[in-house]
């Protein structure tokens, strides 16, 4: 993916945004929901190498398989 060509003021704003949104209350549950999981995995003996979280369906998927890449995106999802 190729980087943004913003004006220091629109990459400044983005920056706060995007900021914003990872501290969010439902991102954090999710960050921390996240950690737990994968270090039981990983307690467990399971190889989860490459691959990240799906709070949807609660399994580890290959991080392209966990983006929206379906052509759907991810705005379709419950």
């Amino acid at each position: 993916m190729s980087k943004q060509r913003l004006s220091v003021a629109a990459s400044k704003a983005k920056a706060s945004r995007d900021l914003r949104a990872a501290n969010s209350p439902d991102r954090e549950a999710k960050r921390a929901e996240n950690q737990r999981v994968r270090r039981a995995a990983i307690k467990a003996g399971r190889d989860v190498s490459g691959k990240d979280y799906d709070h949807k369906d609660s399994k580890f998927k290959t991080v392209s398989a966990n983006r929206g890449n379906d052509g759907k995106g991810t705005k379709t999802e419950v």
